[in-house]
């Protein structure tokens, strides 16, 4: 009777350390997708202003001449 009751723990153990880390997996995921969008706005914003400028330059190109 002991052995099936380890088991039996020894199961439980094992399924709640798989659960304690899929949370932290989902965790993770969820501060990378932050991340992630956060770095796109960073980016998209860096290139409206670097077309901005871009558009700013070529007015002053055309003026010069």
């Amino acid at each position: 009777m002991f052995w099936p009751m380890l088991a039996i723990a020894l199961g439980f153990c094992g399924i709640a350390v798989l659960g304690v880390l899929a949370v932290r997996v989902f965790v993770e995921a969820q501060r990378l997708g932050h991340q992630v969008a956060a770095t796109t706005g960073r980016i998209n914003r860096a290139a409206e202003e670097l077309e901005l400028a871009a558009t700013h330059l070529a007015k002053t190109g055309d003026a010069i001449r």
